[in-house]
């Protein structure tokens, strides 16, 4: 492969809504307390790693799993929406026994593989297309290594994208867990593409994610 960008993608911490079994989507909360215990020890297995440049999504959980790393002396980060989370529109902030219980059609279909808007929010594959581009952006400034701060559902989008997945691929890979590493590399051009590891936690705190956008 010619020069390279390798993105290092960190999925936020364990929040307050993920401890309670809550859609965040777009919305949502800071860290819980075993969400800032996993900050810390992310940002010590990061400062093992050199970057040159760090970009983040804007929710309020990954600013906060950033924190300690940020505190530590890292590059100055570049805040970049493209990278939150699927919107989930009115699910967010519902837990998934309620959206269940009122909804089961919608959550059947896409448990069956359908790319449904849930809540009237984003299919999967307008995520997939907004993180592909961000990634596009950050090919082409000619950064070796970029850190990205992110969620459970870009991560996954990105993985498949980069391995060449058809739509809806991502379906077959694990949800990351919370504070977990997950390695791609592409090209300026985005002509090649590829995974060097996923969802490699960076502590022995990292909890299981759910099947649903965290």
């Amino acid at each position: 492969m010619s020069r390279t960008v390798e993105l290092v993608l960190l999925r936020h911490g364990e929040s307050l809504w993920n401890a309670e079994d809550r859609y965040q989507g777009q919305q949502g909360t800071g860290l819980s307390p075993l969400g800032q215990h996993q900050a810390k020890l992310a940002a010590e297995y990061l400062r093992g790693m050199t970057f040159d440049a760090v970009v983040a999504s804007d929710l309020q959980r990954v600013t906060e799993t950033l924190k300690p790393y940020v505190d530590g002396g890292c590059p100055a980060v570049t805040v970049d929406p493209r990278w939150r989370e699927i919107d989930v529109g009115t699910w967010g902030g519902r837990t998934f026994t309620e959206v269940l219980a009122e909804e089961p059609e919608v959550v059947a279909a896409f448990a069956r593989g359908e790319d449904v808007a849930r809540g009237g929010g984003e299919t999967v594959a307008q995520l997939r297309s907004r993180i592909w581009t961000a990634i596009g952006d950050l090919a082409a400034t000619g950064a070796r290594q970029v850190l990205v701060g992110t969620h459970g559902g870009p991560i996954r989008v990105a993985a498949a994208a980069a391995l060449r997945l058809p739509p809806g691929g991502h379906v077959l890979l694990d949800p990351p867990v919370n504070c977990s590493i997950t390695t791609l590399r592409v090209d300026p051009e985005l002509t090649t593409s590829s995974l060097s590891t996923y969802n490699v936690p960076t502590s022995t705190a990292t909890e299981p994610a759910e099947e649903q956008p965290a």
